[in-house]
Order: structure tokens, then sequence, then C-alpha cells
């Protein structure tokens, strides 16, 4: 519990790392400005807030000294979050809205891994970890992978049930067996990432893939001096990176290779040539740039908080 407010719970290391070499860059009540106003501005639109939960809290952003992540002190518990999940936020489906463009990314990230296996995509076993509305699940489903999903929001995994998709439950994970874990803006909401991370890693073939994909914000020094709480997300001062409530971690690229080296997992990257190899959309300038740079930010410039793990092969060799 944090102090004053049982809704909340404190974090006193680093969610990522374990460090407890942090100090603090930020702290604000979450009811007075500029935090009440970003809330009213952000979740009404959405559904509602309910103040009551958040009286006598603050919000307290920390920066590791260690591995450079920047973190929420004081998140809310299990069952806030729940309240800000699935009463706060009206669940409402984004297939329409999303469009054939989203569809056609997510193909493209699901061929460049098949390849990556270099296996037939019937003998590949998948799991979205934090599905959504499972439409990246489906995308695998559609290339014969054996497709799984899994989601805190029982609405969710009714809908995934509901299209077809075959669901995990968390207890299930670590007696299955999957080539490729897919965890796409995840890891920014967890409350304990490493722990998650180490779970998760329990779940993986000797040679399968953990994805990690979270926002990117290394200039956040230089955001939260400016403090512009209206600024839209992904905009160059928006602040959504470090949401109150949501996205109570901030991971710079340091942060998540000292996580997964943490939890016993090393970096592998997908080779370039296979990434222009299965680039499906080309459809107009920006789109070719995008396909033409992506592979150069991610390979060479590692500029890119998309990172996939293995199981640390120093590691494995100890343990044999």
């Amino acid at each position: 519990m944090a102090d004053g407010n049982p809704w909340f719970e404190r974090r006193s290391h680093c969610p990522a790392c374990g460090s407890t070499r942090f100090t603090e860059l930020f702290r604000s009540p979450y009811c007075e400005s500029p935090i009440r106003q970003y809330l009213v501005d952000f979740y009404e639109p959405q559904g509602k807030v309910e103040f009551e939960y958040l009286e006598g809290a603050d919000y307290i952003l920390c920066e590791c000294g260690s591995c450079g992540l920047v973190f929420q002190r004081d998140i809310p518990g299990d069952e806030l979050m729940e309240r800000l999940y699935e009463h706060w936020i009206v669940p409402v489906k984004r297939e329409k809205r999303d469009g054939l463009a989203v569809s056609a990314r997510y193909a493209q990230e699901i061929m460049q891994i098949i390849a990556y296996f270099e296996r037939p995509p019937s003998s590949l076993s998948f799991l979205d970890f934090g599905m959504g509305w499972g439409q990246w699940a489906l995308m695998a489903k559609a290339f014969g992978c054996e497709s799984y999903g899994t989601d805190l929001s029982l609405e969710r995994i009714r809908h995934a049930e509901s299209i077809g998709l075959d669901t995990v439950d968390w207890n299930e994970i670590p007696s299955r067996s999957f080539d490729l874990i897919n965890t796409e803006q995840v890891f920014e909401h967890l409350a304990r990432p490493l722990d998650t991370l180490r779970y998760l890693r329990r779940a993986l073939t000797d040679d399968g893939l953990i994805k990690i994909s979270v926002p990117k914000a290394d200039d956040i020094h230089r955001r939260l001096k400016r403090m512009d709480w209206k600024a839209p997300k992904g905009s160059r001062n928006s602040l959504n990176p470090v949401a109150p409530l949501e996205h109570i971690n901030l991971f710079r690229r340091s942060a998540l290779l000292a996580m997964g080296a943490a939890a016993g997992l090393e970096e592998v990257r997908i080779p370039a040539r296979l990434q222009y190899r299965f680039a499906t959309n080309w459809g107009g300038s920006r789109q070719i740039a995008r396909n033409l740079m992506l592979p150069v930010y991610r390979n060479l410039l590692k500029r890119q908080n998309y990172i996939f793990f293995r199981k640390a092969r120093v590691a494995a060799e100890a343990a044999a």
C-alpha cells in the first residue's frame, strides 16, 4: 500500500533490473493540476475517471540509476487496475478503425518471424501475450501457425474465443511450449515486468523467441521540463509514454537489455534481408521510406524499442 491510499502499491526497487538505486524525477498529486486535468481529458472521452480512488495518492516518476528505466513508484493495485481497464475505459473493438494498414503490418512481421525459423508455419506455435482483440493472433493462425492468445480482460478473452482463437490461462503458460511469444505494447503496463519475463521464459522452446515492443521517449527529461500534458500522443512533446496509471514503465533500450539479461535472455536480431524480403506494403513515399529505413533503425542504429530475445546461450551451457 502507498502512503494514505489503499488502492495503490509501492515499488521499492527497479521493476526491470531489481536495483534499489533510483532517483525521483517528478511528483504531483493525482487530484490536483496538472495531473487531474490530464486524467479528465484522457479518460472522460473513453468512459470516466473516479477520483475517489485517487485521493491522497501522488503520481511519482523515478529513474533507475542502473538500467535507466523510468517508472512510476506508486502504481494501481489489482482492484484499481481492474476498474481502470474494465470500467473507466469502455472496451471498444478497433478492427474497423485499424483497417488494412495494420493487418498488412501484422502479416509482414509474422512472415519475417516464420522465415527466421526456417520451418513450415504448421510446425510453429505462437502465443500473443496481451492480445487485445486478437487481430495479431488471428493473422498468425491465417498463416497456418498454431496460434494462442491471452489477456487480462475477460471480455477480450470471450471475443477471441468467439472468432475461433484458442486462449491460454495465465496459470497454464509454464506448462506450454511456444516458438514465439509476442508482446506488443504490453510491458509498459506491467507492475512486475521482470517477474513476468522470467515467467514467460519458462514457456519458450529451446530456440524460441520473445518479442517485446514498447513506447520510446529517450528525451523524457526534456519533455518533463516542458511539462505539456496536452501535447497529442505521438508528438515531440507528448508525455503519453509516462501516462499516469497506465504507462507505469518507460523503457530505454538499456533497460530492456538489462531486464532480458536478468531473466536469462539475450538479444537476437531478425536479419535485415528477411525484413526487406517480406516487406509487403509499398504504397506511397512515406511507406516506402519506412520499409527501407526500419531494418537500419532496428539492426544497425538500434534506435527502436523493438527487441527479440532468446534463451541466453551462456546460461544454457552453464546449466548443462
